[in-house]
């Protein structure tokens, strides 16, 4: 089976419980904390899914990163995984968490990359235009690409929208081609 599928699997069964629980925001947040400190510190992401290094090791360098900083749902999670040998999909199933949990509360993330910084009057009407057609929260990540001369592209899910000059120009040159 595929490391996404056993991934989504876990964060599934990881969701179910945080929701019987009642902590499905909070474990929603120490997912997110993982996710994000795995993908600034390569190295430990490494550590975590190298089979050689004990799960003693593994247990411990999680303990001391993130012990009384994560909800107790969360932190027997992660050690499950290591126990049963799965630290390998850790990662994995932190970002499936936070996207299933996006989808359950009908959280849309919206990427949008500019060849300028996006003004905030710019951002609010780009929120308020995927409102309007999805519904529900927009969570904006926005960064700037230089390459695309003017325009945004914008990613929803697993749609994306090109509207930038680089795009139209490629098209054009294709045409001409």
């Amino acid at each position: 089976m595929s490391e996404i599928k056993v991934a989504s699997r876990y964060a599934k069964s990881l969701l179910d419980l945080a929701i019987e629980k009642n902590v499905e925001k909070e474990v929603r947040n120490d997912m997110q904390l993982f996710a994000d400190t795995l993908k600034a510190n390569p190295e430990l992401a490494t550590v975590i899914k190298n089979p050689i290094i004990s799960l003693d090791k593994k247990r411990n360098i999680l303990s001391a990163i993130f012990e009384g900083k994560l909800q107790q749902v969360t932190y027997s999670f992660f050690n499950i995984m290591i126990n049963k040998g799965r630290a390998a999909v850790l990662q994995g199933a932190a970002r499936e968490f936070v996207n299933q949990y996006n989808v359950h509360n009908n959280i849309n993330t919206v990427k949008v990359v500019s060849a300028t910084p996006l003004t905030e009057i710019s951002k609010e009407e780009i929120i308020n235009r995927v409102k309007s057609v999805l519904g529900g929260e927009v969570i904006l990540n926005a960064s700037v690409d230089e390459n695309l001369i003017g325009g945004i592209v914008l990613t929803i899910g697993d749609k994306q929208y090109d509207a930038s000059i680089a795009s139209k120009l490629s098209q054009l040159k294709k045409a001409f081609a």
